[in-house]
């Protein structure tokens, strides 16, 4: 039985794909009003009162859990499971508030034997899997660069728990970032420079960068929060450029040619479910994958985004 933690939105997705996999879980959420929510939106009853009140009273093991609570609670919930004896756990990005907080997971998933993935579920997407495959095929990166723009003004009026919009960077630009790093390789050198502030995000409103990867490509990147732009990510190689603007979409530009056309990468699980969602949680549940991001794979690339961001 699979424990999912959460009865909110994206739990309510992990449901849909478990039971498009006749795949037993047991939903636990906090409040009455989530859990009454996500009954009607899965036909499946969720277990209110909490984490805690579900464990005191539960006595069957727990092997394998999706933790797809609010990120403020992330961390915090993930321990909890390792420490009950939870042993595979898949848990929504990214993992947790802070570095601080992740890098605490990390250390409690290694202190346990515990084995711990990020849900970074556009990796799973069918469009970033064919470029990867083009990529191979074309002998590697050669440079990428990637936009990390925010809509401020959107974000501004949103409510949300002290920390997560001061965080925001680990919270939700780490969505790009993570498949820019995936696509285009880790960072090896990494020079990083921010500037302004907003009321809601004090460290930083602009950003601006390059660096090496461990395998040699160049890549460079920018965002600013006070201004209109998009998240994106190009990576090159010797024989295409492939872009991703929206993300969710692969377009490919030829060598020789200044035609751009966008690649039919549609997949009926990208359809059916939340963009790829089903694939990863394939994978977990087989117990790994190559487009799964591990725990460790992500505190790696943590410490760089801390330095993107401007909060280390």
């Amino acid at each position: 039985m699979i424990l999912l933690v959460g009865a909110g939105p994206m739990a309510v997705h992990y449901a849909k794909v478990l039971q498009g996999m006749q795949r037993p879980f047991v939903a636990v959420g906090r409040g009455e009003g989530s859990a009454e929510a996500f009954a009607a939106a899965t036909g499946v009853p969720a277990i209110a009162g909490g984490l805690d009140g579900y464990l005191g009273s539960n006595r069957s093991p727990i092997r394998e859990a999706i933790v797809a609570v609010g990120v403020e609670a992330l961390a915090k919930v993930a321990c909890r499971l390792i420490e009950q004896g939870v042993t595979r756990l898949l848990v929504e990005k990214p993992g947790g508030l802070t570095l601080d907080q992740i890098e605490n997971l990390a250390a409690t998933a290694a202190r346990h034997g515990a084995s711990v993935f990020i849900a970074y579920n556009r990796r799973c997407f069918a469009s970033v899997m064919k470029a990867r495959e083009l990529i191979a095929e074309d002998g590697g990166v050669t440079s990428f660069n990637f936009e990390i723009t925010e809509w401020g003004h959107v974000i501004t009026p949103i409510i949300k728990p002290d920390g997560v919009k001061e965080n925001w960077f680990l919270g939700n630009t780490s969505h790009v970032t993570d498949l820019a790093f995936y696509l285009g390789g880790r960072p090896r050198k990494l020079q990083s420079f921010v500037a302004g502030a907003l009321p809601w995000h004090s460290r930083a409103a602009r950003f601006s960068g390059a660096g090496e990867t461990e395998a040699g490509a160049l890549f460079s990147y920018s965002g600013d929060w006070e201004a209109p732009g998009r998240w994106g990510v190009e990576v090159m190689t010797a024989r295409r450029r492939f872009i991703f603007r929206p993300l969710e979409e692969l377009r490919v530009q030829l060598l020789g040619s200044v035609k751009v056309d966008i690649l039919d990468t549609a997949s009926d699980l990208d359809r059916d479910y939340k963009p790829g969602l089903y694939l990863q949680v394939q994978q977990f549940l087989a117990g790994g994958g190559p487009e799964l991001c591990t725990l460790d794979d992500h505190l790696l690339n943590c410490r760089h985004y801390v330095r993107i961001a401007g909060y280390a």
